[in-house]
């Protein structure tokens, strides 16, 4: 079979990251160049100015055109700020917002049937973007405004976009549509959307008369599309997005031009289409548009993804974005955390770096500062500061390599309250899990993560070891991991039992007849940290495992016995029993036993609940490779990616710099 190939002359399709598992039809996507073969078809954006070159040259050699554009849940940012697409679509008739031919989506609502599974389908879809207020670009803020009585929202576009032409609309249509919505809405207040590069002057628009009209209240700042539904009832459009996202909302929607969603019965129309002759409901437009017409990718892992996964994945990004939005002063940072903190921050966050904690706080500015800095002397010299401090540290899903050997963070954990591992005062970790109500979709997220986790062998570190280990048949089996005793872990959370030696002395006390195997925390492994064992303390223990992986150990073992390792939250995901002798994060939930009680977990919580509090709203997650929010489930994908090279690899070895490194740090710092 001949290979088929898409080709194309825009530069700016060829930096589209994933532009082959969009285009999977195609054995390859390149560039046209002088001289080359002719491809199997060419692809152009749309029908912009830019893609002119490619349509005549398509028409040239009388080949098939494909229709490249942007999808309608794109990104959590812009095409120009770096964020590569989500979603895409590709259109063998024409384009969406060309209202003088039929486009593929066009075709589907004419003559298709859609089945009651993916009806179900789009409006589950649609339930999910209204609960996290999801519009094509996510980057803008989501407040409330400060209007008062305006019922109507009129939606102006810039001058140039393509959609105004094509959608049978021009200049003339926006003065038809402010006129129209000012006669009939007597006597309330208009709200007029417009853009702000227009308020700029960057560009032109259509509605900057309203600028002077007394009933008219110009919005020119970038916020929500949502945040705009929450205070009208009916919204005027010319051929903007925008409308359908109303229609989403519950609202009346008036189109003064003929964009894809109009003429089927849900949408007061100026204009009518002769094709459009069905009436369609809005499930099923939406099953057209978002389920078939769009195809999705994740842009992180260039993999191909469903509707509902991207939609989970730039909520995540939204969340931790917002979250974190605002100013912050950080602390105390060494240079090579201050490479990756404010990706975690989000781009919403203006971050700015000092040596020291300032004298005084300033109400807008956020104080950061990594969490095994804050001990007791540290409160008390700082006591004023303290409400405006929030925390960082590592997450549970960290790495392919240790935070000791410089290796960069996939995740970590920004918490105003306290930190996870100090049971003496709440963190948001355990406000999340003793409040949230955990939905139905995140409970299923949150096994298939359990799940992935467990069957790709991932743990936080992920340090390779052995995998070979003997053990009897005969015998109840017990992994006592190993902490560093420096750690505020084992401080504040488990102040009873506070050593290596000390544990394997109570679990041998309660567990005569076990075979108990110690496996030692890979940094003290590494020289780096305080926590090698007695010389008495080595009797206690059937089975040094120091150099076996981890996930090959919670598969064999039949329980664990901690102080407050994540090693036992690691044998929760596997279902083994967990004893806890101190009050780790996942300790007082009604699924393990515990030595010690705190009283605020007042909550029996499932597996699957721990885990989605635990993994998928507490962490910020971060793409090295872009510097961008992500989220769980990406991670887990770059880390079965980053084991799959390491295992490739002839022998595992640190970077000269990770060496270099870890002779200062032995030399100059020793075990801390």
């Amino acid at each position: 079979m001949a290979k088929r190939t898409a080709g194309y002359i825009s530069k700016g399709i060829g930096s589209i990251t994933a532009l082959a598992e969009f285009l999977r039809e195609f054995d390859d996507a390149t560039r046209i160049r002088p001289f080359s073969p002719p491809p199997s078809a060419v692809i152009g954006w749309g029908l912009k100015p830019t893609s002119r070159r490619a349509r005549r040259y398509a028409q040239r050699h009388h080949l098939p055109y494909v229709a490249l554009e942007d999808g309608f849940l794109r990104s959590l940012g812009l095409g120009v700020a770096g964020y590569q697409p989500h979603s895409m679509i590709v259109d063998y008739s024409g384009i969406y917002y060309d209202a003088s031919r039929p486009s593929d989506l066009e075709q589907w609502l004419s003559a298709n049937e859609f089945s009651a599974e993916e009806v179900l389908r789009a409006e589950h879809c649609m339930a999910l973007l209204r609960r996290y207020r999801l519009s094509k670009y996510n980057h803008a803020p989501d407040r409330p405004l400060a209007v008062n009585d305006a019922t109507v929202l009129v939606v102006d576009q810039t001058a140039g976009d393509a959609s105004i032409e094509y959608g049978n609309a021009s200049a003339a249509s926006f003065s038809d549509m402010l006129d129209q919505a000012l006669a009939r809405h007597p006597h309330g207040k208009i709200l007029v959307k417009i853009h702000p590069d227009v308020i700029a002057g960057k560009k032109r628009g259509h509605l900057t008369s309203a600028l002077h009209h007394p009933r008219c209240q110009v919005l020119s700042e970038d916020i929500n599309p949502w945040a705009l539904f929450d205070q009208v009832d009916d919204v005027y459009v010319v051929t903007s997005q925008l409308g359908f996202e109303a229609l989403m909302a519950g609202k009346r929607v008036h189109c003064f031009g003929l964009p894809f969603y109009a003429g089927w019965g849900l949408t007061q129309d100026r204009l009518h289409c002769p094709r459009r002759q069905r009436s369609r409901t809005l499930a099923e437009v939406f099953a057209a548009a978002y389920l078939r017409y769009c195809r999705y990718v994740n842009p992180y892992t260039r993999q191909p993804s469903t509707l509902e996964e991207t939609i989970h994945l730039i909520a995540d990004q939204k969340r931790q974005q917002e979250r974190l939005r605002g100013t912050w002063l950080a602390c105390g940072f060494s240079s090579w955390k201050r490479r990756f903190i404010g990706d975690f921050l989000g781009p919403a966050a203006h971050v700015r770096y000092q040596k020291a904690l300032p004298q005084h706080a300033v109400d807008s500015q956020r104080l950061l500062v990594w969490s095994s800095r804050i001990d007791d002397a540290f409160k008390t010299r700082h006591r004023e500061l303290l409400p405006h401090i929030w925390r960082m540290e590592d997450g549970f899903i960290r790495s392919v390599g240790l935070g000791v050997d410089l290796t960069q963070p996939l995740s970590l954990v920004v918490d105003q309250s306290g930190i996870y591992y100090d049971p003496s005062q709440p963190s948001e970790l355990e406000t999340l899990l003793n409040e949230s109500a955990f939905s139905d979709d995140l409970l299923a997220r949150a096994a298939e993560l359990r799940q992935r986790l467990v069957a790709l062998k991932l743990s936080k570190y992920n340090v390779p070891g052995a995998s070979d280990v003997v053990l009897p048949d005969n015998q109840t089996i017990i992994l006592v991991p190993g902490q560093v005793e420096s750690d505020a872990s084992i401080a504040t959370g488990s102040p009873d039992i506070s050593t290596n030696s000390a544990l394997l002395k109570v679990v041998r006390e309660a567990e005569p007849n076990a075979f108990i195997i110690y496996k030692a925390h890979p940094d003290v492994m590494s020289g780096a940290r305080v926590g090698k064992l007695d010389t008495d303390a080595k009797r206690l223990y059937d089975l040094d495992a120091s150099h076996i992986d981890i996930t090959a150990l919670l598969e064999r073992v039949d329980a664990v016995h901690t102080m407050s390792s994540l090693t036992g939250f690691e044998a929760l995901l596997r279902h083994r029993r967990v004893t806890t002798y101190g009050l780790p994060f996942y300790a007082g939930w009604g699924l393990t036993h515990d030595a010690m009680h705190c009283p605020r977990r007042n909550r029996t919580l499932t597996l699957d609940a721990l885990v989605a509090g635990t993994l998928l709203l507490y962490p910020s997650y971060v793409d090295p490779a872009s510097g961008q929010l992500c989220n769980a489930e990406t991670v887990v994908s770059l880390l079965e990616r980053a084991k799959l090279q390491q295992s490739s690899a002839q022998k595992p070895h640190l970077t000269w710099k990770q060496r270099l490194y870890r002779c200062y740090r032995n030399l100059l710092i020793g075990s801390h």
